[in-house]
Parts: structure tokens; C-alpha cells; sequence
């Protein structure tokens, strides 16, 4: 327990070394004068050593959770979450001390601490492997794979900076239209963390009864009241809301709820910046991106992708085959996470062909970056939380 406990606290100064890290970042862009103190700017200098204090302690969670639970803390949402905003600090990290600038910090970090946040909102606690994980291919597979999706996520990160300083957001555009669409995908996210937040300080709970897959009795309890039921369901709470409908068995109605209450949540939060602002989100940030370099954006992503797409071709394809091949005597099973995987390393291999023989730099491939980032989220949030299969319990 005094592990697990340290663990929590590490994670904790982590997530606030980076909150501190972003607003010295901040000040190395909006203070920086020229390209040159834009790159060895004091406050940027400061920011990077804050983001490694971060970094390190949140590799001692890593280390501690590991100790504590005798396994990879990689085997549910929370853990593989954390891991992977901790895998993408450590590419940041790695990368701003090849090209010296604050600006990827600056957006970088940011998404980390959103990544944190939605984790910390899943179920903390230690608990042992089910038989199903009992396997060092969990190690192998998991990490391997969530290091590619980092780095490839710098792609992204990259390509937002570039976008944010070279699309015109003062015309009304498609470009201005999509860039716009991924800061209101990154505020829902943030609505996710803020309705789970206020459900769990209020204490919301209901129970009900249902009847799975496999026509067997079954419990859940909803931390958000309930929009939709499962099949068959009975209220075993008295009072509790009921249901609008009911899902069929093979739709977790509980995950369906939290995702509308997380989506309602965020336009509203949405909506609110808008009518203060009165003007479009990304434009809030462009300032911030005025002083990078375009040329060197590019660059980043572009070799973000060239080093995170066979590792990430690694962890996610041939060790997760291996895997499967032992557990259930079959490398290949048109599973919905294998198939978003496939997905996620398709296009990836077009944009590297895109790149390559067609030349696509610039706009197209920071375009081609954010969509990449976009497929990943997808196969984070909704495969593993809505759709059925193998890999649900995750």
C-alpha cells in the first residue's frame, strides 16, 4: 500500500511540473525577441528542466506501480493512459534537445496533461492480472506500442503548431474550418475530465441489473446518471433517473452514457470560450506559434513518423501477432482493436508514400499528421471503451 500510495504522488507532481513547465514555455514564446533567443531562451531553459523533474517522477510511478503490482502497468485504461502521456513527454523531451524549440513544448505538454487527466478518471486501484494478461508479451506488446503511438503523436503536435502559424484564421475557410474542429475535439476530451470530476466529488451512484451477451444476469453501476440502459435492465437503486432507451447487448450502454454526458459537457464549455471570445478557439493560439520555424515544424513531423512507425509497426502488429498467435492459436482475428491498428498502420505507410514519391510537405502533411493523431485517439477512446471484443477488457 505505501507503494502504491508513492506511485499515486509521483503521478500528481508530474502532472503539476507539466502544468508549471507549459507557462514557462509560454513565456519563452511570447518573450523571445529573435529566432535566436527564441531558441536558448532563459524561460524555455527552465521549462525543459521542469518537463525532466516531471518526466523523471512520473517514471518512478511507472517503477512503483510496476513493483506494487508485480506486473507492467500497462494492463487497464489508467495505467496504459499514463504510460502513454509519460512515452510522449519522453519524445518531446528527446526532440527538444535535437531542435531547441519551446513552441513543441508549448503544445506538447498541454496534450500530455489532457492524456493524464482523462486517465486519472478511469479506476485507480492495483489489481491482479486476469489469466487472459498473464503473459510477458504484455510487457513487450503494450509498451512497444504505445512508445510508436507516442512519437508518431509528436507528428501531430508538430503539424498543429505549423498549421496554427500558416493558415490565414481572419477568412473564413476550410482549412480555418478543420483546424478549428481539432481544438473542439481536444475540448471535449476536456469536458470528459470535467463531468467525471463533478460526478465523482458529488458521489453519483446507480446500480442496475441487465442481461449480457451471453444471457446471463449481470450488475453495473453508473457514475453518471444514466441516458441509456443495457439490455434488459432494473433499476436496483430507488430513485434512480431512468434510462431514455434501452442499448442492445452488444453496446456497453454505461461507457454510451459517460461518452454523451463528456460530449454535452464540452460544447457547453465550448459554446462559453466562444461567446467570451467571440471569435474562433485556434485563434487564441496562434499567437503562440507566430515564432516558430515552418521549415523545422515540418521537419519534426516528418521525422516523427520516419522513427514512430516501425516501432509502433513492432508493438502494435508483429509482437501483438506473436501474442495472439499464443493466447489464441491464430495470428490474425478481424478483432475491432486489431482492425484499427491495421487502420492506424495504413495510413501512416501512405503518408510515408505520400511523403516520399509525391512529395507532400507543408500544409498536407502536418494535415496528414493530425488525422494520423486523430485514428490513434479513435482506437484509445471509443474501440476500447464502445465497441465489444477481445480486447475489451481493457
Amino acid at each position: 500500500m505505501e507503494l502504491a500510495s508513492l506511485s499515486a504522488n509521483l503521478l500528481l507532481i508530474s502532472f503539476i511540473a507539466y502544468l508549471v513547465a507549459t507557462l514557462f514555455f509560454g513565456g519563452a514564446v511570447k518573450g523571445a525577441k529573435s529566432e535566436a533567443t527564441y531558441q536558448n531562451n532563459r524561460w524555455g531553459t527552465i521549462g525543459i528542466a521542469i518537463t525532466i523533474i516531471g518526466f523523471v517522477s512520473q517514471v518512478g510511478y511507472f517503477i512503483t506501480r510496476w513493483i506494487a503490482s508485480g506486473h507492467a502497468p500497462v494492463s487497464n485504461m489508467f495505467e496504459f493512459t499514463t504510460a502513454f502521456g509519460m512515452m510522449l513527454v519522453g519524445a518531446f523531451i528527446l526532440l527538444f534537445f535535437i531542435y531547441r524549440t519551446p513552441s513543441l513544448g508549448l503544445f506538447a505538454l498541454p496534450i500530455a496533461i489532457i492524456i493524464i487527466g482523462y486517465a486519472s478518471m478511469f479506476p485507480r486501484e492495483i489489481t491482479p492480472l486476469i489469466p487472459a494478461l498473464k503473459s510477458y508479451w504484455l510487457t513487450i506488446h503494450v509498451i512497444t506500442a504505445a512508445l510508436g503511438e507516442a512519437i508518431l503523436a509528436i507528428s501531430a503536435v508538430a503539424g498543429v503548431v505549423y498549421l496554427l502559424k500558416n493558415v490565414d484564421m481572419t477568412k473564413k475557410s476550410k482549412e480555418r474550418f478543420w483546424l478549428e474542429a481539432v481544438v473542439f475535439t481536444l475540448i471535449l476530451v476536456v469536458g470528459f475530465i470535467v463531468s467525471s470530476t463533478t460526478f465523482k466529488v458529488t458521489g453519483y451512484e446507480a446500480a442496475f441489473t441487465y442481461v449480457d451477451q451471453n444471457e446471463k444476469p449481470a450488475q453495473m453501476v453508473y457514475h453518471y446518471p444514466p441516458l441509456f440502459g443495457m439490455h434488459q435492465y432494473e433499476a436496483l437503486t430507488p430513485g434512480a433517473m431512468e434510462p431514455w432507451a434501452e442499448m442492445p447487448a452488444v453496446i456497453n450502454a454505461k461507457t454510451l452514457t459517460t461518452f454523451v454526458w463528456s460530449v454535452g459537457t464540452g460544447i457547453v464549455i465550448y459554446l462559453l470560450m466562444r461567446l467570451i471570445y467571440r471569435r474562433p478557439i485556434a485563434m487564441m493560439f496562434q499567437s503562440f506559434a507566430k515564432k516558430a520555424n515552418s521549415q523545422l515544424m515540418d521537419e519534426i513531423g516528418y521525422r516523427s513518423v520516419l522513427i514512430g512507425f516501425p516501432v509502433f509497426t513492432l508493438g502494435a502488429l508483429i509482437f501483438a501477432m506473436i501474442w495472439a498467435h499464443e493466447a489464441w492459436s491464430r495470428f490474425w482475428g478481424w478483432d475491432p482493436k486489431e482492425v484499427w491498428a491495421l487502420i492506424t498502420w495504413l495510413f501512416y505507410a501512405a503518408f510515408l508514400h505520400l511523403r516520399l514519391s509525391r512529395d507532400w510537405e507543408g500544409k498536407k502533411s502536418a494535415w496528414l499528421a493530425v488525422i494520423g493523431f486523430i485514428i490513434i485517439m479513435f482506437n484509445l477512446i471509443a474501440v476500447n471503451l464502445i465497441i465489444a471484443g477481445l480486447h475489451s477488457y481493457a
